[in-house]
């Protein structure tokens, strides 16, 4: 029987798109304490089917799935830019397509807006009714207000006018950033992307017997199965391990591992493929808050989805990659060198280098005279830096890594920073190796 938790959760998956939703509505609709109503929506929150926007409320929106996640919903625009909504709330759910910038002439900016757009621009009425009136939301910016005929049409349209009291230019690129920073996330593979869904899970009860094991074991092929109980609650896992010396006729708690490691759906592959490498295990449980099975992760799944992202085109750069774009590469022989220079950026408060950018930047080159060595992807496990003498803004330094040990899981490597013929900073880097 499912939680009360649970059946607030279906609840609210139920509610049509679009429906505001309360603590009080929900916890009279289900006859709930409003504390469990909401923990509930925010649980709902956090899953990415409802939002909360500042003097709307809490509203179901669609959940993006994973092909669209760089777009955004209107709902979600109003938080980014610290908005207020003067009309069409009803239509704050949807997803914008693009958006526009109105500096130009009406005739000419209407030829770019169409369904699904987000028009910027000031106080410029006729501009936001063209613009409603061809399916796009409207943001109004520099805090002015809209017509009443503007914000009943907003409303019988179900299409948002949003104003903002920032400018067009800090509007513009405060929602790029959001579809940037959602870009880099669209490339981070989670477990729930990969994982076996429950529907293909063979799991074992608590009160089957050992016989069941092997029944299993020649049914699906493999020897590793995760134990619930009758509320496919996760209780433990049973490999050949735990069967060895047991009679078919005894129970799989006597002899199943009990509170096994786990991870959660929203837990990027690469992590779970550390913990997996890290203890050694073939098959990781992935179960959600209340620690009912979701699916299980295995070291197949795991190596298959690091092939796939290798694969991706590179769509937007995280700052070690933005970093490592300022340095070249140079190879003699064995030798590996970087060389670059230390652009403002780079810098901390004193106009030296900051010392998080020299620690990337060793860290980088490490893991790629790694990769030089060993196919796979370098996750750093221990560090030590000595940061030798300041180097000063738009001065020209050398990387130069050294390998001193690698084995099939693990690999170590000395870096030495140079500038001129100086040493101002030196690293030891070990790192543990997942074979992709």
């Amino acid at each position: 029987m499912a939680t009360k938790h649970e059946q607030i959760l279906q609840h609210i998956d139920r509610l049509p798109i679009g429906s505001k939703i309360s603590v009080r509505q929900i916890a009279k609709d289900l006859d709930v304490s409003e504390g469990t109503a909401y923990r509930a929506i925010k649980e709902a929150e956090t899953q990415g089917y409802v939002s909360t926007i500042e003097r709307v409320g809490t509203v179901r929106i669609e959940k993006k799935q994973k092909e669209n996640i760089e777009r955004l919903t209107f709902a979600e625009v109003v938080n980014i830019v610290d908005g207020h909504v003067l009309g069409g709330r009803e239509g704050l759910h949807k997803t914008l397509n693009k958006f526009v910038i109105g500096a130009m002439q009406l005739e000419a900016m209407m030829r770019y807006i169409d369904a699904g757009s987000l028009l910027i621009v000031g106080n410029r009425y006729q501009a936001h009714k063209i613009a409603l009136q061809q399916g796009a939301a409207v943001l109004i910016t520099g805090g002015f207000d809209t017509s009443d005929e503007m914000k009943q049409l907003a409303d019988r349209l179900a299409l948002p006018i949003i104003s903002s009291s920032y400018d067009s230019f800090t509007v513009a690129s405060m929602i790029n950033r959001a579809i940037y920073d959602r870009l880099i996330k669209k490339e981070i593979v989670m477990v729930e992307d990969v994982l076996k869904p429950l529907a293909e899970t063979p799991v074992l009860l608590t009160s089957d017997s050992v016989a069941k094991w092997h029944q299993y074991t020649e049914l699906y092929q493999d020897t590793r199965f995760p134990v619930v109980d009758e509320q496919m609650r996760l209780i433990g896992i049973v490999t050949s391990k735990d069967i060895i010396g047991h009679e078919e006729t005894a129970t799989i708690d006597k002899v199943m591992t009990k509170n096994p490691i786990t991870t959660s759906p929203r837990v990027s592959v690469a992590s779970s493929a550390h913990m997996m490498v890290w203890e050694g295990i073939e098959l990781l449980p992935v179960v959600d808050n209340y620690r009912k099975l979701v699916g299980v992760l295995s070291r197949n799944d795991v190596l298959k989805a690091l092939q796939f992202t290798a694969k991706q085109p590179q769509m937007s750069e995280t700052f070690p990659n933005l970093i490592m774009s300022h340095f070249r590469e140079e190879r003699q022989a064995d030798e590996l060198t970087y060389i670059g220079e230390v652009t403002p950026q780079m810098t901390n408060h004193l106009g030296t280098i900051a010392s998080g950018i020299m620690t990337t930047v060793m860290v980088e080159a490490a893991c790629n005279l790694l990769r030089h060595h060993r196919r796979g992807d370098m996750v750093p496990e221990n560090v030590t830096v000595y940061f030798l003498k300041p180097v000063q803004m738009e001065s020209q330094i050398q990387v130069k890594p050294r390998l001193l040990d690698i084995g099939r899981r693990y690999g170590k490597a000395e870096v030495s920073v140079y500038h001129g013929d100086q040493i101002v900073g030196q690293a030891m880097i070990a790192a543990q190796i997942i074979e992709r």
